[in-house]
């Protein structure tokens, strides 16, 4: 499939989720928001148990995982402080939330779960392998359904003019150019094994990783589809450390960090470290990344340079 019909079928799916929703009886709202929370995990089984079949004709898989957690934490990095640059270093109308221990060991809790996941479907993989039976899976399916869900969710979430700001839209702004950034020194430590539009498509996930992995894989190879996978899930843990260590000092620069999982994951982090005030600019953050994730990724894998 083309990158053109792939990101189609992403926003055919978010707009039928999002005019649909109104439509739905109070039952299937209930249900749809019910399983939400645990969809995501359902897709790193099926990307996980995919990607071991398919890297299973990679030499060398372990290789994979250094650049993930570079290009990981240097795009988290990198957002942060292209943030925090742009609002001149100190927020002094920071609305200081308070560090709480309890959201912060629930916050490994679900990281534990997404690894758990990952467990899984590598151990089923691995299972077909031995068993030598070929089953023919693709996961792009499963992340259609997800997409849904999410355009059903954002039906009921109330947006106002004032989260249109300057002020909130340069976050995201921020952790593009960040990213970006981020991607050309990585692209000096990896060239050779690696080229910038490949690299640069890399730091395009902003930790979502049920998406990206999937996307690189059908728009590339199962090789760069894991890196994308791993470096979008360690992308989320750094921003997660960042939101506890520092974001209640730097609210802004720690939800840039976030990236698209601003407006899901980290969202209760947000409320707690950042402060209520700031909930606005996750909420936009993530809505607006996650939005051009997909976009972008397709756009670097088709250039050549």
């Amino acid at each position: 499939m083309t990158s053109f019909v792939l990101i189609f079928q992403i926003f055919v799916c978010i707009s039928l989720g999002y005019f649909i929703a109104p439509h739905l009886s109070q039952s299937l709202k209930k249900i749809v928001f019910r399983i939400l929370p645990y969809f995501s995990y359902i897709l790193l089984v099926s990307v996980a148990f995919e990607l071991t079949q398919a890297l299973n004709h990679i030499p060398n898989p372990a290789a994979i995982l250094p650049p993930a957690v570079l290009i990981a934490f240097t795009t988290s990095i990198g957002s942060f402080f292209i943030c925090l640059m742009t609002y001149k270093l100190i927020d002094r109308q920071s609305v200081q939330g308070k560090i709480s221990l309890h959201l912060f060991l629930n916050a490994l809790k679900n990281i534990g779960k997404a690894f758990l996941a990952l467990a899984v479907g590598i151990g089923l993989g691995m299972l077909i392998q031995k068993l030598d039976l070929h089953i023919a899976f693709n996961s792009w399916y499963l992340l259609l359904i997800f997409i849904f869900l999410i355009g059903v969710e954002l039906a009921f979430t109330q947006f106002d003019r004032s989260w249109l700001s300057w002020k909130i839209l340069l976050v995201p702004v921020a952790a593009f150019i960040g990213s970006c950034l981020a991607a050309i020194v990585n692209y000096f430590i990896l060239s050779n094994y690696y080229s910038l539009n490949e690299v640069m498509a890399l730091a395009q996930g902003y930790g979502w990783y049920s998406m990206s992995g999937i996307l690189f894989t059908e728009l590339h190879s199962a090789k760069l589809g894991g890196i994308a996978l791993l470096t979008d899930l360690f992308r989320e843990i750094f921003a997660i450390l960042l939101m506890y260590c520092l974001g209640w000092r730097f609210p802004r620069s720690a939800i840039s960090s976030a990236g698209a999982t601003s407006m899901d994951v980290t969202l209760a982090m947000v409320k707690q470290s950042c402060g209520t005030h700031y909930v606005p600019h996750a909420m936009m953050s993530g809505l607006i990344l996650s939005l051009l994730a997909p976009l972008l990724i397709s756009l670097f894998l088709s250039m050549k340079f």
